[in-house]
């Protein structure tokens, strides 16, 4: 069976609409099939339930008439309830005119009515839950793209502005276009309104450590004194470390200092080409463990304890069952937040990702090269196209305005480059074959590597609307860790969950979940069944549990006072302001 044995069949205005948009679509799987040929699985699913092909079929006909019907009465004037409407909180369509004129109000619901064909179709085919997710990302992908107010001619507030401004509107809305095609990327902030180590990233420190890949970061004290351990935290190097340290408000470092630690972070080269060749071994040795072993000696301290997040955590853990493996127990305590050590369930991401689309990496890039941050970038933004794609697009493009300037989109623009080598190695051994849950499977700076040998005190958080470290995939982590874990769910997503100050007091964590049932694939879902929602940041929480590793109180350490490691340059240093653009 081929796309167009598949379409569906009927006659009138609303069976040409559903061809052309069926073929469409079609040709958009078609385009995104690599070693799965998702649209000639998803037609041959659908043949396999011809019966509900069938009854979808009728009734999107039948909606379609009565939507231009409704449409026929609205013009003479009778007004009748809409055929379908928005999801709650769908801001594509608050404009008045979407409502309130017939034109914009039609182009609106027979969009949702053709939205709604498709994901039913989805969901009716006869495929296997792998090729169904994929068909739900890429049907998602083309319906957000499909939408009316994507497009200048059928966005009633593009219209307006062009009418307004006489064509002004039109004309910015091409200098932003072709301003951001010199980027490579969409505005989605006034970067102009930012500065590393300005405004952003200015918490007091210095850097005390460097090498090719990383500056390691101390920062002052804040408190008469300070706990015997120090913290060390290991951002992701697929981002700039300062989204922890964003302004003072809402900065995860000062917030760390004041709990009265001594605290080191990581903070990544932006690879160019003179580093493409490095691989996953060397994010381990002169990355993550150079950084815990240098912080232990600038502080003077016998052990620390240790952050990671998202691969920054999977770095992380691996390090230490590296660490584990060779006897070394200088770590005391765990954080992982929002990072996944099990890829079983990697959620969306998993769609971008299969034999073929590894091997191409390996060929082309495996053996020296960089993959380019902004590619990871609009990766990422795909994920919540609506919000970080299709809203800029219209702002921008389509009304000619400029973003407003926000702390955080500074940060999410500011991408960073991966090695060639290293992410090829990541992309197979973690989300291709899951090859890190398998005890002794993979070997690390020539040691084979179990994360079951991490037996200290792990906090485990994942926050519940996560679009990259799916929950679920998350709390996997407390089966394969040996020591006391705590896990804790927090609200929004893999940033704004994270990021969200103790002093704000916004959202909610849930905690005290019943570990009892997490054998088998219920696990997850009986811990929040049994677990305890708690207000606001779970930053209090993680600081009274991380409290039971600080150590005694000793003297403040000021960056730089340890003769063999002198403060080599103020925080946030230099590494940190090489741009990937």
């Amino acid at each position: 069976m081929t796309a167009s044995d598949s379409t569906p069949a009927a006659g009138g205005p609303a069976a040409d609409v559903s061809q052309a948009m069926w073929r469409a679509y079609f040709d958009v799987l078609q385009n995104h099939a690599s070693d799965h040929p998702l649209a000639e699985e998803f037609a041959r699913g659908l043949a396999k339930n011809a019966g509900q092909w069938v009854r979808l079929q009728s009734e999107y006909l039948a909606r379609f008439a009565a939507l231009w019907s409704g449409t026929l009465a609205r013009e003479a004037g009778n007004r009748g309830d809409p055929v379908i409407r928005p999801e709650a909180g769908d801001r594509r369509f608050a404009a008045a005119e979407w409502q309130e004129n017939p034109y914009f109000d039609y182009l609106k619901q027979s969009y949702l009515l053709n939205a709604k064909l498709l994901t039913d179709m989805v969901e009716t085919a006869e495929v296997d839950d792998a090729i169904r997710h994929r068909l739900r990302f890429f049907t998602r992908q083309y319906v957000d793209a499909m939408s009316p107010a994507n497009f200048a001619a059928t966005n009633p507030d593009a219209i307006k502005a062009a009418l307004t401004t006489e064509g002004e509107s039109l004309a910015a809305g091409v200098r932003n276009l072709v301003a951001d095609l010199g980027k490579g990327r969409i505005s989605m902030t006034d970067e102009s309104a930012f500065e590393v180590g300005r405004n952003i990233a200015v918490s007091k420190g210095s850097v005390v450590f460097e090498n090719a890949l990383i500056q390691l970061i101390q920062y002052a004290p804040v408190t008469e004194k300070v706990h015997a351990r120090p913290l060390v935290i290991v951002p992701p190097c697929i981002n700039k470390f300062y989204i922890l340290d964003l302004q003072p408000e809402n900065s995860f470092v000062r917030f760390a200092v004041e709990q009265g630690y001594t605290v080191f972070v990581v903070s990544w080269r932006n690879p160019g080409p003179e580093l493409g060749k490095l691989s996953w071994d060397d994010y381990i040795q002169d990355g993550v463990m150079a950084a815990l072993e240098n912080a232990l000696a600038a502080a003077g301290a016998e052990s620390l304890n240790a952050v990671g997040w998202c691969v920054g955590g999977t770095l992380l853990a691996s390090t230490l069952a590296l660490w584990r493996a060779r006897g070394d127990t200088r770590v005391a305590s765990l954080t992982l937040l929002t990072a996944m050590l099990d890829f079983a369930e990697p959620g969306d991401l998993g769609v971008f990702i299969d034999e073929a689309s590894v091997q191409a990496r390996e060929q082309s890039i495996g053996k020296g090269g960089l993959m380019p941050g902004r590619e990871m970038s609009a990766v990422f933004s795909s994920l919540r196209a609506n919000d970080l794609v299709w809203n800029y697009v219209v702002n921008n493009y389509l009304k000619g305005k400029q973003p407003d300037a926000f702390d955080l989109l500074y940060w999410n623009s500011d991408s960073t480059n991966l090695p060639g080598p290293m992410y090829s190695w990541y992309l197979r051994n973690t989300y291709l074959e899951n090859n890190l849950v398998v005890p002794g499977k993979l070997s690390m700076c020539g040691t084979p590597m179990d994360l079951g040998s991490i037996d200290l005190a792990t906090y485990v958080l994942a926050t519940r609307e996560d679009h990259i470290v799916p929950w679920r995939a998350a709390f996997a982590t407390t089966r394969l860790v040996k020591g006391d874990t705590t896990f804790v769910l927090g609200a929004s997503g893999h940033i704004a969950g994270v990021i969200n100050p103790a002093s704000k007091n916004r959202r909610s964590f849930w905690t005290g979940g019943d570990h009892a049932g997490a054998a088998g694939g219920s696990g997850p879902e009986h811990w929040f069944e049994t677990a305890q929602e708690h207000p606001g940041s779970w930053w209090l929480h993680w600081a009274n549990w991380l409290a039971k590793f600080a150590g005694d109180e000793v003297e403040p350490r000021e960056p730089g006072a340890n003769p063999r490691f002198p403060a080599i340059e103020d925080a946030p240093g230099r590494y940190v302001r090489e741009r990937a653009d």
